[in-house]
């Protein structure tokens, strides 16, 4: 259906990530760098639903949420713990001082950044599930991150609470098929389980290879294929898809659930609050619009960094809209499981 409109079909396929002429500092493709600036508005996805595609999701729900987290440190690098410890001081706050430093000293169980069950708490008043993708990569360009295996614990109350753990995949391993699946063991080792989701750390990610290469390793679906200079719709969909190989001529089989707030892509963007608010909302009412997907992701450090405080706040008033608004507010791997089943959009 789809290749029928040629401009349509270059925007879903990322045609012009191919050859791209330029690429950031961390060699990923940029909005800044795309020809496509319609960055707000879903065209590929509106396309296929004015063409007869249907979309249902659980309990008649119009739009789906997917919730996600990536879980960058588990323990405050020394940067974050001096300015949150100065922050504190500043503003006379002496328990979130004792937060900030003291774990360092009554041991790494009391980091602050071992958010994951106040982040839970936050969900379930909304009715909300999550995922959360961790790093087991020890090659980093900043420093190493943590041991997977501290935190087995951990992990077991994220699962029992009924969130996914995905993979967050290494700085390095984006087009690197050895340490995507190293990396995927070493977690799936630690869960006694298969891991199925994937979102690869900075958001680097190659058109078509990393597909490619995730699919090869046994992933499901991928959540990596947002801007990271731009929050909105990469190649004009909302909805999760099966990503087409130029090269080979055929579908690659792996779910793409794209991603379309970044936290900190949000706040750059945005003026103030306020304005963050509106443009997450705006995006929100779009993907309900044409009963798609917004994937959301919000970094675990921002929950228990002190003068990010307006970060979790925003990060509710989110959830709460999403709510009131009907939406299924899930997991990656709920998406996946429900649209592998349901999911009627044929490209």
């Amino acid at each position: 259906m789809l290749d029928r409109n040629s401009e349509l079909w270059d925007i879903f396929t990322k045609k012009e990530e191919y050859s791209p002429k330029e690429l950031d500092k961390h060699n990923r493709f940029s909005y800044a760098n795309s020809k496509y600036k319609d960055i707000f508005e879903p065209v590929v996805s509106k396309y296929l639903l004015s063409n007869g595609s249907e979309i249902k999701y659980p309990d008649d729900k119009k739009f789906a949420v997917c919730l996600t987290h990536d879980i960058d440190d588990i323990y405050p690098p020394l940067r974050h713990m001096l300015l949150s410890s100065l922050y504190c001081l500043k503003h006379l706050d002496l328990k979130g001082f004792k937060s900030q430093t003291l774990w360092t000293i009554n041991g790494k169980k009391q980091s602050p950044y071992l958010n994951f069950n106040h982040i839970m708490e936050i969900e379930n008043r909304y009715d909300a599930k999550s995922s959360f993708y961790f790093i087991t990569a020890t090659k980093d360009p900043l420093r190493f991150r943590y041991n997977i295996e501290d935190i087995e614990h951990e992990l077991g109350e994220v699962l029992d609470n009924g969130c996914e753990v995905g993979l967050h995949g290494g700085y390095y391993a984006y087009d690197n098929f050895e340490s995507i699946k190293n990396e995927k063991e070493i977690l799936e080792n630690i869960l006694g389980k298969n891991v199925i989701g994937y979102r690869n750390h900075y958001l680097r990610f190659k058109v078509p290879d990393t597909w490619e290469l995730l699919a090869k390793a046994g992933f499901k679906y991928d959540s990596s294929f947002g801007y990271a200079d731009m929050i909105g719709f990469r190649n004009g969909m909302c909805h999760p898809f099966k990503p087409y190989n130029l090269d080979k001529n055929e579908t690659i089989d792996i779910l793409e659930i794209p991603l379309v707030i970044m936290d900190g892509t949000l706040f750059s963007y945005s003026k103030s609050f306020e304005d963050a608010f509106e443009n997450a909302k705006n995006l929100i009412d779009t993907v309900e619009k044409y009963n798609g997907v917004i994937t959301i992701l919000w970094h675990n450090n921002t929950f228990s960094w002190p003068a990010m405080r307006y970060w979790e706040q925003l990060y509710e008033k989110i959830l709460e809209y999403c709510y009131n608004k009907n939406g299924w507010i899930t997991s990656g791997e709920e998406i996946y499981n429900w649209w592998s089943k349901e999911g009627k959009i044929p490209i």
